[in-house]
Protein backbone atom coordinates (compact mmCIF):
# COMPACT_ATOMS: atom_id res chain seq x y z
CA UNK A 1 0.00 0.00 0.00
CA UNK A 2 1.34 3.44 -0.94
CA UNK A 3 2.24 5.59 2.06
CA UNK A 4 -0.18 8.54 1.70
CA UNK A 5 -2.44 10.52 4.02
CA UNK A 6 -5.59 8.94 2.60
CA UNK A 7 -4.18 5.44 2.93
CA UNK A 8 -3.14 6.12 6.53
CA UNK A 9 -6.71 7.23 7.24
CA UNK A 10 -8.02 4.10 5.50
CA UNK A 11 -5.88 1.86 7.71
CA UNK A 12 -6.98 3.68 10.86
CA UNK A 13 -10.59 3.33 9.71
CA UNK A 14 -10.08 -0.41 10.13
CA UNK A 15 -9.55 0.00 13.89
CA UNK A 16 -12.83 -0.62 15.67
CA UNK A 17 -13.70 0.75 19.08
CA UNK A 18 -15.17 -2.25 20.97
CA UNK A 19 -17.44 0.03 23.03
CA UNK A 20 -19.29 1.47 20.04
CA UNK A 21 -18.60 -1.06 17.27
CA UNK A 22 -17.51 1.81 15.00
CA UNK A 23 -14.10 2.75 13.69
CA UNK A 24 -11.96 5.45 15.27
CA UNK A 25 -12.05 7.67 12.17
CA UNK A 26 -15.85 7.65 11.98
CA UNK A 27 -15.98 8.34 15.74
CA UNK A 28 -13.60 11.32 15.27
CA UNK A 29 -11.01 9.91 17.69
CA UNK A 30 -7.89 10.75 15.62
CA UNK A 31 -6.56 14.30 16.02
CA UNK A 32 -3.47 16.29 15.00
CA UNK A 33 -2.50 13.70 12.39
CA UNK A 34 0.88 14.22 10.76
CA UNK A 35 2.17 12.02 7.96
CA UNK A 36 5.84 12.61 7.26
CA UNK A 37 8.81 10.74 5.81
CA UNK A 38 8.13 7.15 6.90
CA UNK A 39 6.50 8.44 10.08
CA UNK A 40 2.97 8.84 11.45
CA UNK A 41 2.07 10.93 14.47
CA UNK A 42 -1.36 11.62 15.96
CA UNK A 43 -3.36 11.98 19.17
CA UNK A 44 -5.94 9.35 20.08
CA UNK A 45 -8.95 10.74 21.95
CA UNK A 46 -10.35 8.24 24.43
CA UNK A 47 -12.88 7.80 27.22
CA UNK A 48 -10.91 5.34 29.35
CA UNK A 49 -7.19 4.58 29.73
CA UNK A 50 -7.73 0.85 29.23
CA UNK A 51 -9.47 1.37 25.89
CA UNK A 52 -6.80 3.85 24.85
CA UNK A 53 -3.98 1.32 25.37
CA UNK A 54 -5.77 -1.35 23.33
CA UNK A 55 -6.59 1.04 20.49
CA UNK A 56 -3.07 2.49 20.58
CA UNK A 57 -1.54 -0.95 20.14
CA UNK A 58 -4.01 -1.99 17.44
CA UNK A 59 -3.38 1.20 15.46
CA UNK A 60 0.41 0.86 15.61
CA UNK A 61 0.27 -2.79 14.53
CA UNK A 62 -2.11 -2.03 11.66
CA UNK A 63 -0.01 0.87 10.38
CA UNK A 64 3.24 -1.12 10.46
CA UNK A 65 1.50 -4.08 8.87
CA UNK A 66 0.34 -1.88 5.98
CA UNK A 67 3.45 0.26 5.47
CA UNK A 68 6.33 -1.77 6.86
CA UNK A 69 7.90 -2.56 10.21
CA UNK A 70 10.28 0.36 9.79
CA UNK A 71 7.46 2.90 10.04
CA UNK A 72 7.81 5.28 12.99
CA UNK A 73 4.46 5.50 14.82
CA UNK A 74 3.96 8.09 17.57
CA UNK A 75 0.52 7.95 19.21
CA UNK A 76 -0.31 10.28 22.09
CA UNK A 77 -3.53 9.91 24.06
CA UNK A 78 -5.97 12.49 25.39
CA UNK A 79 -8.95 11.96 27.69
CA UNK A 80 -12.06 13.88 26.71
CA UNK A 81 -15.81 13.89 26.99
CA UNK A 82 -16.97 11.72 24.10
CA UNK A 83 -20.56 11.81 22.83
CA UNK A 84 -22.43 8.54 23.17
CA UNK A 85 -25.87 8.89 21.59
CA UNK A 86 -27.78 11.63 23.43
CA UNK A 87 -25.49 11.64 26.47
CA UNK A 88 -21.88 12.35 27.32
CA UNK A 89 -19.46 9.87 28.80
CA UNK A 90 -16.95 11.74 30.96
CA UNK A 91 -13.57 10.30 31.77
CA UNK A 92 -10.38 11.96 32.90
CA UNK A 93 -11.54 15.53 32.44
CA UNK A 94 -10.78 17.40 29.25
CA UNK A 95 -12.75 19.87 27.22
CA UNK A 96 -16.25 19.06 26.06
CA UNK A 97 -16.65 18.06 22.44
CA UNK A 98 -19.45 18.89 20.04
CA UNK A 99 -23.07 18.75 21.20
CA UNK A 100 -23.87 15.15 22.01
CA UNK A 101 -24.79 12.86 19.16
CA UNK A 102 -23.87 14.93 16.10
CA UNK A 103 -20.28 14.44 14.93
CA UNK A 104 -20.18 16.65 11.84
CA UNK A 105 -22.17 19.72 10.82
CA UNK A 106 -21.89 20.36 7.07
CA UNK A 107 -23.26 23.56 5.52
CA UNK A 108 -24.34 23.42 1.87
CA UNK A 109 -24.28 27.00 0.62
CA UNK A 110 -24.39 29.17 -2.46
CA UNK A 111 -23.79 32.82 -3.17
CA UNK A 112 -27.02 33.18 -5.15
CA UNK A 113 -30.31 31.39 -5.66
CA UNK A 114 -31.23 29.13 -8.54
CA UNK A 115 -28.01 27.12 -8.69
CA UNK A 116 -29.50 23.89 -7.33
CA UNK A 117 -28.14 24.10 -3.80
CA UNK A 118 -31.12 22.32 -2.19
CA UNK A 119 -30.97 19.60 -4.84
CA UNK A 120 -27.32 19.06 -4.00
CA UNK A 121 -28.02 19.10 -0.25
CA UNK A 122 -30.78 16.49 -0.32
CA UNK A 123 -29.01 14.14 -2.73
CA UNK A 124 -25.75 14.51 -0.79
CA UNK A 125 -27.61 13.51 2.37
CA UNK A 126 -29.18 10.46 0.69
CA UNK A 127 -25.86 9.43 -0.86
CA UNK A 128 -24.10 9.60 2.52
CA UNK A 129 -26.91 7.57 4.09
CA UNK A 130 -26.49 5.02 1.30
CA UNK A 131 -22.83 4.72 2.28
CA UNK A 132 -23.89 3.55 5.74
CA UNK A 133 -23.68 6.82 7.65
CA UNK A 134 -26.35 8.18 10.00
CA UNK A 135 -27.51 11.44 8.41
CA UNK A 136 -29.89 14.30 9.13
CA UNK A 137 -30.76 17.44 7.19
CA UNK A 138 -31.91 20.85 8.42
CA UNK A 139 -33.79 22.98 5.92
CA UNK A 140 -32.36 26.30 7.09
CA UNK A 141 -34.00 28.35 4.33
CA UNK A 142 -36.79 29.75 6.49
CA UNK A 143 -38.26 31.96 3.76
CA UNK A 144 -38.13 29.36 0.99
CA UNK A 145 -38.12 25.84 2.46
CA UNK A 146 -37.61 23.09 -0.13
CA UNK A 147 -37.40 19.84 1.84
CA UNK A 148 -41.15 19.14 2.19
CA UNK A 149 -41.43 19.05 -1.61
CA UNK A 150 -38.09 17.41 -2.35
CA UNK A 151 -38.72 14.59 0.13
CA UNK A 152 -42.44 14.25 -0.47
CA UNK A 153 -43.32 15.12 3.14
CA UNK A 154 -46.58 17.02 2.79
CA UNK A 155 -49.25 17.48 5.47
CA UNK A 156 -47.11 15.93 8.19
CA UNK A 157 -45.90 17.55 11.38
CA UNK A 158 -43.00 16.72 13.73
CA UNK A 159 -43.91 15.58 17.21
CA UNK A 160 -42.45 16.57 20.59
CA UNK A 161 -41.02 13.90 22.91
CA UNK A 162 -41.19 13.61 26.68
CA UNK A 163 -38.09 15.83 27.02
CA UNK A 164 -39.90 18.56 25.05
CA UNK A 165 -37.58 18.16 22.08
CA UNK A 166 -38.74 18.21 18.47
CA UNK A 167 -38.61 14.76 16.87
CA UNK A 168 -37.43 15.06 13.24
CA UNK A 169 -39.33 13.35 10.46
CA UNK A 170 -37.59 10.62 8.47
CA UNK A 171 -37.58 9.73 4.78
CA UNK A 172 -35.23 7.58 2.70
CA UNK A 173 -33.27 6.83 5.88
CA UNK A 174 -32.52 10.52 6.54
CA UNK A 175 -33.88 12.58 9.44
CA UNK A 176 -35.16 16.02 8.47
CA UNK A 177 -36.54 19.24 9.95
CA UNK A 178 -37.97 22.17 8.01
CA UNK A 179 -40.07 25.20 8.84
CA UNK A 180 -42.16 23.99 5.92
CA UNK A 181 -43.51 21.22 8.16
CA UNK A 182 -44.90 23.79 10.59
CA UNK A 183 -46.53 26.48 8.45
CA UNK A 184 -49.23 26.64 5.81
CA UNK A 185 -47.39 26.18 2.48
CA UNK A 186 -49.65 28.79 0.88
CA UNK A 187 -48.59 31.46 3.38
CA UNK A 188 -45.41 33.52 3.24
CA UNK A 189 -43.07 33.48 6.24
CA UNK A 190 -42.92 37.16 7.19
CA UNK A 191 -40.42 37.14 10.03
CA UNK A 192 -37.78 39.53 11.22
CA UNK A 193 -34.21 38.39 11.83
CA UNK A 194 -34.56 37.50 15.54
CA UNK A 195 -37.51 35.18 14.84
CA UNK A 196 -35.57 33.45 12.07
CA UNK A 197 -32.52 33.02 14.31
CA UNK A 198 -34.70 31.58 17.09
CA UNK A 199 -36.19 28.99 14.71
CA UNK A 200 -32.74 27.90 13.52
CA UNK A 201 -31.48 27.54 17.09
CA UNK A 202 -34.49 25.39 17.91
CA UNK A 203 -33.83 23.10 14.96
CA UNK A 204 -30.24 22.68 16.06
CA UNK A 205 -30.42 22.67 19.85
CA UNK A 206 -33.95 21.63 20.74
CA UNK A 207 -34.36 18.65 18.42
CA UNK A 208 -33.90 14.94 19.19
CA UNK A 209 -31.44 14.16 16.41
CA UNK A 210 -29.95 11.18 18.22
CA UNK A 211 -26.60 9.96 16.98
CA UNK A 212 -25.60 11.33 13.56
CA UNK A 213 -22.40 11.13 11.56
CA UNK A 214 -23.49 14.11 9.45
CA UNK A 215 -26.08 16.84 9.89
CA UNK A 216 -26.44 18.62 6.54
CA UNK A 217 -27.59 22.23 6.70
CA UNK A 218 -29.29 23.48 3.53
CA UNK A 219 -28.63 27.22 3.82
CA UNK A 220 -30.48 30.02 2.03
CA UNK A 221 -28.53 31.89 -0.67
CA UNK A 222 -26.19 34.67 0.33
CA UNK A 223 -24.43 35.63 3.55
CA UNK A 224 -27.16 36.95 5.85
CA UNK A 225 -28.73 36.42 9.28
CA UNK A 226 -29.17 32.66 9.03
CA UNK A 227 -25.55 32.04 8.08
CA UNK A 228 -24.37 34.24 10.95
CA UNK A 229 -26.72 32.53 13.43
CA UNK A 230 -25.39 29.11 12.45
CA UNK A 231 -21.70 29.96 12.78
CA UNK A 232 -22.46 31.54 16.17
CA UNK A 233 -24.47 28.55 17.40
CA UNK A 234 -22.66 25.36 16.35
CA UNK A 235 -19.14 24.25 15.42
CA UNK A 236 -19.48 23.80 11.66
CA UNK A 237 -17.18 21.06 10.40
CA UNK A 238 -17.04 22.66 6.98
CA UNK A 239 -18.95 24.10 4.04
CA UNK A 240 -19.76 22.83 0.56
CA UNK A 241 -20.20 25.64 -1.99
CA UNK A 242 -22.54 25.06 -4.95
CA UNK A 243 -22.28 27.09 -8.15
CA UNK A 244 -23.12 26.89 -11.82
CA UNK A 245 -20.39 27.60 -14.39
CA UNK A 246 -21.41 31.12 -15.48
CA UNK A 247 -19.58 34.19 -14.22
CA UNK A 248 -22.53 35.76 -12.38
CA UNK A 249 -22.90 32.66 -10.19
CA UNK A 250 -19.16 32.28 -9.68
CA UNK A 251 -18.82 35.87 -8.45
CA UNK A 252 -21.33 35.19 -5.69
CA UNK A 253 -19.83 31.77 -4.92
CA UNK A 254 -16.50 33.51 -4.36
CA UNK A 255 -18.17 35.69 -1.70
CA UNK A 256 -19.58 32.60 -0.02
CA UNK A 257 -16.13 31.04 0.20
CA UNK A 258 -14.80 34.30 1.62
CA UNK A 259 -17.50 34.46 4.29
CA UNK A 260 -16.79 30.98 5.64
CA UNK A 261 -13.06 31.54 5.65
CA UNK A 262 -13.54 34.86 7.49
CA UNK A 263 -15.23 32.98 10.34
CA UNK A 264 -12.63 30.19 10.33
CA UNK A 265 -14.92 27.51 8.84
CA UNK A 266 -13.05 25.19 6.45
CA UNK A 267 -14.36 25.05 2.88
CA UNK A 268 -14.66 21.36 2.05
CA UNK A 269 -14.94 22.09 -1.64
CA UNK A 270 -16.88 23.43 -4.61
CA UNK A 271 -19.57 21.60 -6.61
CA UNK A 272 -20.33 22.62 -10.19
CA UNK A 273 -24.03 22.05 -10.89
CA UNK A 274 -25.66 22.16 -14.34
CA UNK A 275 -22.20 21.64 -15.80
CA UNK A 276 -23.38 20.27 -19.16
CA UNK A 277 -26.28 18.69 -21.02
CA UNK A 278 -25.96 15.34 -22.77
CA UNK A 279 -28.94 14.30 -24.97
CA UNK A 280 -30.33 10.90 -23.94
CA UNK A 281 -29.95 9.63 -27.51
CA UNK A 282 -26.39 11.01 -27.81
CA UNK A 283 -24.87 10.43 -24.35
CA UNK A 284 -21.31 11.02 -25.55
CA UNK A 285 -22.13 14.52 -26.81
CA UNK A 286 -21.98 17.32 -24.25
CA UNK A 287 -23.38 20.82 -24.53
CA UNK A 288 -21.99 23.36 -22.07
CA UNK A 289 -25.00 25.65 -21.84
CA UNK A 290 -23.73 27.87 -19.03
CA UNK A 291 -20.02 27.85 -19.82
CA UNK A 292 -17.39 25.24 -19.19
CA UNK A 293 -15.38 24.47 -16.07
CA UNK A 294 -16.03 27.76 -14.27
CA UNK A 295 -16.46 26.25 -10.80
CA UNK A 296 -13.41 24.05 -11.26
CA UNK A 297 -11.33 27.14 -12.11
CA UNK A 298 -12.80 28.97 -9.10
CA UNK A 299 -11.80 26.10 -6.81
CA UNK A 300 -8.27 26.19 -8.20
CA UNK A 301 -8.10 29.98 -7.81
CA UNK A 302 -9.22 29.78 -4.18
CA UNK A 303 -7.13 26.69 -3.35
CA UNK A 304 -10.28 24.77 -2.45
CA UNK A 305 -11.01 21.15 -3.39
CA UNK A 306 -13.14 20.60 -6.48
CA UNK A 307 -15.74 18.03 -5.43
CA UNK A 308 -17.21 17.23 -8.83
CA UNK A 309 -19.61 18.29 -11.55
CA UNK A 310 -23.27 17.47 -12.07
CA UNK A 311 -25.01 17.31 -15.46
CA UNK A 312 -28.41 18.68 -16.42
CA UNK A 313 -30.83 15.76 -16.41
CA UNK A 314 -34.60 16.02 -16.52
CA UNK A 315 -34.98 13.19 -14.04
CA UNK A 316 -33.24 15.30 -11.37
CA UNK A 317 -35.84 18.05 -11.73
CA UNK A 318 -38.68 15.53 -11.84
CA UNK A 319 -37.41 13.78 -8.73
CA UNK A 320 -37.18 17.04 -6.83
CA UNK A 321 -40.74 17.97 -7.75
CA UNK A 322 -42.14 14.49 -7.02
CA UNK A 323 -40.43 13.99 -3.67
CA UNK A 324 -38.12 11.27 -4.99
CA UNK A 325 -34.52 12.55 -5.15
CA UNK A 326 -32.57 11.02 -8.02
CA UNK A 327 -30.14 9.15 -5.74
CA UNK A 328 -33.10 7.15 -4.41
CA UNK A 329 -35.36 7.11 -7.46
CA UNK A 330 -32.85 6.39 -10.24
CA UNK A 331 -29.56 5.26 -8.69
CA UNK A 332 -28.00 4.15 -12.01
CA UNK A 333 -28.37 7.50 -13.79
CA UNK A 334 -25.39 9.71 -14.56
CA UNK A 335 -26.56 12.27 -11.99
CA UNK A 336 -27.03 9.73 -9.20
CA UNK A 337 -23.54 8.33 -9.80
CA UNK A 338 -22.15 11.88 -9.77
CA UNK A 339 -23.88 12.63 -6.45
CA UNK A 340 -22.43 9.48 -4.91
CA UNK A 341 -18.96 10.41 -6.14
CA UNK A 342 -19.34 13.89 -4.61
CA UNK A 343 -20.55 12.36 -1.33
CA UNK A 344 -17.48 10.10 -1.22
CA UNK A 345 -15.24 13.12 -1.79
CA UNK A 346 -17.03 15.15 0.90
CA UNK A 347 -16.58 12.27 3.37
CA UNK A 348 -12.89 12.06 2.42
CA UNK A 349 -12.37 15.79 2.92
CA UNK A 350 -14.09 15.61 6.33
CA UNK A 351 -11.88 12.68 7.40
CA UNK A 352 -8.82 14.73 6.45
CA UNK A 353 -10.15 17.89 8.07
CA UNK A 354 -11.05 16.21 11.38
CA UNK A 355 -7.77 14.31 11.64
CA UNK A 356 -5.55 17.30 10.88
CA UNK A 357 -7.33 20.46 12.05
CA UNK A 358 -8.70 21.45 15.46
CA UNK A 359 -12.49 21.54 15.86
CA UNK A 360 -14.20 24.69 14.59
CA UNK A 361 -15.42 26.93 17.39
CA UNK A 362 -18.69 28.88 17.31
CA UNK A 363 -17.70 32.47 16.58
CA UNK A 364 -18.55 35.73 18.28
CA UNK A 365 -19.55 38.37 15.74
CA UNK A 366 -19.29 41.94 16.93
CA UNK A 367 -21.42 44.58 15.21
CA UNK A 368 -19.98 48.07 14.97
Amino acid sequence: MTFTLDNVLAVLAGIEDPRTGRDIIRMDRVKSLEVGLNAVKFTLVHASPGAARRLQQAAAEALRGAFGEGLTVDIATEAQMIPLGDSLEISGGGAPGKPAGVRNYVAVASGKGGVGKSTVAVNLALALAGMGYDVGIVDADIYGPSMPTMLGLHNVRPTVNAERKIVPLEKFGVKVLSIGFMIDPAQATIWRGPMVSSAIRQFLGDAAWGELDYLILDLPPGTGDIQLTIVQTIPLTGAVIVSTPQDVALADARKGVGMFRNVQVPVLGVVENMAYFAPPDLPDRRYYLFGRGGARRLAEELSAPFLGELPIEEIVREGGDDGRPVVAAAPETVSARAFRSIAEEVARQIRRRNAQLPPTQPVEILHR
